[in-house]
């Protein structure tokens, strides 16, 4: 805290909120210490780093008028890259949010003022920079009004892409009948209702109205366009794919009979069900663990690449990633040292990233660091698919959605087979073709015989 010369005795303080990552490191500090009772204090958005400029108010925790105490949570805050939260340093009564709930804040932006509870009268205090020796006035930010959300609509269930169209077009999220799961309105339902559709649930009650004689010859006005804004999540991956699709890839595909993995995740599961009852086993924690043990023997495949490919780095650890589908879009996050954890330890990571992700609170960390991406969107329903490499890294597979579908046995007799397909795709500049489809073979053998594969755990 500094003392400004000039007719009064101004004070210039910077106070900044802790801007904590899910993970729970601090990538903003500030000074309390230099905080003085009953002074209006602006809570700026820094530089959080990873090259990230702004972020989308994903819900405020608080309102004008709220105390809040020590590390009370203020505000959740999503980026291109993760979901943030954003808490106290110290007790105050917060007297503005300069942010409505799906608002853009940029770094270098106030957020929110909080003034320091002690009962006086409020002075401003300006969070800016003076050179040393040299005086100044501290200049007061513009009073105004605390923003709010159009219509109240704030505890509707909706992603940040459905909020900002309602928001430009001045709809009230609140009349609009939602499809989604747990009463989420979708951008179909908000489009529907912009079109002229219901806004509310089809009542049962009949109509007493009577059908019009004919038909109207007058044709019916074009369905409004609506631009809607790329950012966040949706931005990040049109920059990732963007360099992705600079890459010339080099793609295999082939099949796995999974019969036998099938019988041993049956005899795990009343097993699993005993150590944790609410943890479900799929077939991933398997194809995690079949290609960790495939990469030991390609380890090329495990590897970074820079963009003129003059280095490639091999990679000692076996983060795996899986894509994810979320309501706010695509996301991949991944599994750490996937060669140091078994199938239990695979499974128990995944249950609680895959919820975390859709509840859109997993960390930085979570989405760093990956090696090896394997995305299983036969959950979806896909059979095939040409998956796109995440530079830097060098591949990428693909699983399909499980059949059943008739195979020939060693002596010609046909069979149902569980089968699944497998895609796989490299960066053809520094893998090559073959390289690829052995460890694409070796990836099969492993899940088409499961006891071998669990000898060789660790």
């Amino acid at each position: 805290m500094r003392r400004v010369a000039g007719g009064c005795a101004a004070v210039v303080a910077k106070a900044v909120t802790p801007f904590r990552t899910l993970s729970g490191s601090s990538v903003i500090s500030g000074r309390p210490g230099s905080l003085l009772l009953g002074r209006i204090v602006p809570f700026k958005l820094a530089d959080i780093g990873e090259g990230i400029l702004k972020v989308e108010v994903k819900e405020w925790s608080v309102k004008p008028g709220d105390t809040v105490q020590e590390f009370d949570k203020l505000c959740e805050v999503q980026s291109d890259k993760a979901t943030v939260e954003i808490t106290s340093r110290f007790a105050g009564v917060v007297k503005k949010l300069y942010i409505d709930t799906g608002g853009e804040a940029r770094v270098g932006q106030p957020l929110v003022d909080i003034e320091v509870a002690d009962g006086s009268t409020p002075e401003r205090v300006a969070d800016t920079k003076a050179p040393e020796n040299t005086a100044s006035t501290a200049s007061p930010l513009p009073v105004s009004t605390p923003n709010v959300s159009i219509g109240g609509d704030s505890a509707v269930l909706a992603t940040p892409a459905v909020r900002h169209i309602a928001r430009t077009q001045g709809v009230d999220l609140r009349q609009v009948a939602p499809t989604g799961r747990g009463g989420r309105v979708m951008k179909e339902d908000l489009l529907r209702f912009m079109e002229g559709g219901p806004s509310s649930p089809v009542s049962s009650t009949p109509s007493t109205q009577s059908p019009p004689a004919a038909a109207s010859r007058t044709p019916a006005a074009a369905a409004a366009d609506v631009d809607v804004p790329l950012k966040g999540l949706k931005k990040a991956m049109v920059v990732s794919m963007t360099k992705a699709n600079a890459i010339p890839t080099f793609g295999a595909c082939d099949e796995i009979e999974i019969s036998l993995l099938l019988d041993v995740r049956d005899r795990l599961r009343p097993v699993l069900a005993k150590r944790s009852p609410s943890l479900k086993l799929s077939f991933m924690p398997f194809f995690l663990k079949a290609a960790s043990q495939a990469l030991k023997q390609y380890p090329s495949i495990n590897a970074y690449t820079n963009d003129d490919c003059s280095v490639m780095t091999i990679k000692g650890s076996h983060n795996i990633g899986f894509a994810l589908d979320t309501p706010n879009g695509l996301i991949v996050p991944n599994v750490k040292n996937v060669q140091q954890k078994s199938i239990f330890e695979l499974a128990a990571e995944l249950d609680d990233m895959i919820k975390r992700g859709v509840a859109g609170k997993l960390s930085l960390d979570d989405l760093q660091g990956g090696t090896f991406t394997l995305s299983n969107i036969g959950s979806i329903g896909a059979t095939y698919a040409s998956p796109v490499i995440f530079p830097p890294q060098v591949a990428i597979g693909a699983i399909g959605r499980s059949m059943k579908l008739p195979r020939f046995d060693d002596k010609g007799a046909v069979y149902a087979a569980n089968i699944v397909n497998v895609s796989w795709s490299a960066d053809h500049r520094v893998v090559d073709g073959a390289t690829m489809v052995r460890f694409g073979n070796m990836f099969r053998e492993l899940l088409e015989s499961p006891d071998e594969m669990l000898l060789d755990l660790k």
